[in-house]
């Protein structure tokens, strides 16, 4: 008998959630940079291993002090993506634990969802003798099962974490085809990956004042009748003076942004790829609802029925 299940990645921002759902599936899905809130959206993975199908859901950081809509609605995305999962992994980051820890253990407390906490990147701390007065101080509730410890950048104890994961599913058919990796669409991919790049890329508090669209996405050939996929991306910025930083000058930094993107793209879509990125303004996008919506905000992923 098959087993099956929706299993929740839910922390603070910048605990590691993206780089552990990439990890479980085998393959860079999710975008990560070293800054926080780079995950804006629930994006769902699928690994299927033997007879257990698991679709891990990343989530974006749930954090304190959100004033501005953006903010608000990257936690009402992470809360969402909790309600109704077989089971959720609650991720903090040895040896912290801060407010915006505490208000992920309170979102994940109000699901009523079973959770296993998960204590990421142990390999950090030098003196391991830190760690055992570090997890008795953790809060503890009826729905924890248990507790890992894990690097999920390094793979250390994700084996041990999975096989547990698996075990706690319950028996039932598999919501997706064996081979699919996500329920996403290859723009959405598209439109993530450039983000990603800018991320890195662009300096102190500019990132978050910027957001990514894909104008055209089209699938056709090259010489050759090699496969080639021709991207054109569109990113918003929050004000006139952030245009030019983006694209950088003479326009090194988009070109580099340009190189970066469509490598990453080619290696996920095992396909040749053209990028094209324009750079326009968006005034105050990002405290904006109906703006937010027609960027692709505040839509949870969609869970196929069992």
């Amino acid at each position: 008998m098959t087993r099956s299940g929706v299993v929740s990645i839910a922390g603070r921002p910048n605990v590691g959630k993206s780089t552990l759902l990439n990890r479980f599936v085998g393959q860079k899905l999710s975008i990560t940079a070293h800054k926080p809130q780079t995950t804006r959206h629930s994006l769902l993975g699928i690994s299927t291993i033997d007879d257990v199908q698991i679709a891990f859901v990343d989530t974006p950081g749930i954090h304190v002090g959100a004033k501005q809509r953006l903010n608000q609605v990257l936690n009402r995305t992470a809360s969402n993506a909790l309600h109704g999962v077989d089971l959720a992994l609650l991720m903090v980051q040895a040896p912290v634990f801060n407010d915006d820890d505490q208000r992920a253990w309170d979102v994940v407390v109000a699901a009523d969802v079973p959770f296993m906490l998960v204590v990421n990147k142990v390999d950090t701390v030098k003196h391991k003798q830190e760690l055992l007065p570090y997890l008795e101080a953790l809060p503890k509730h009826d729905n924890m099962i248990d507790v890992h410890m894990v690097s999920a950048l390094k793979g250390e104890g994700v084996d041990t974490l999975s096989k547990a994961i698996r075990a706690r599913l319950p028996e039932g058919e598999w919501r997706y085809d064996a081979d699919e990796l996500t329920d996403r669409s290859a723009r959405f991919l598209a439109a993530e990956a450039v983000r990603e790049q800018l991320t890195r890329l662009l300096s102190a508090e500019l990132p978050y004042a910027l957001s990514v669209e894909i104008e055209s996405y089209e699938e056709t050939t090259a010489r050759g009748d090699v496969p080639l996929t021709r991207i054109g991306a569109v990113v918003w910025v929050d004000k006139s003076s952030q245009k030019g930083i983006v694209i950088g000058k003479g326009g090194e930094r988009l070109k580099e942004v340009g190189r970066r993107s469509r490598e990453s793209l080619e290696s996920l879509l095992q396909r040749r790829v053209f990028i094209e990125i324009w750079v326009r303004v968006k005034e105050g996008w990002a405290d904006d609802e109906r703006a937010l919506n027609s960027l692709g905000y505040d839509m949870p992923t969609r869970l196929r029925d069992g």
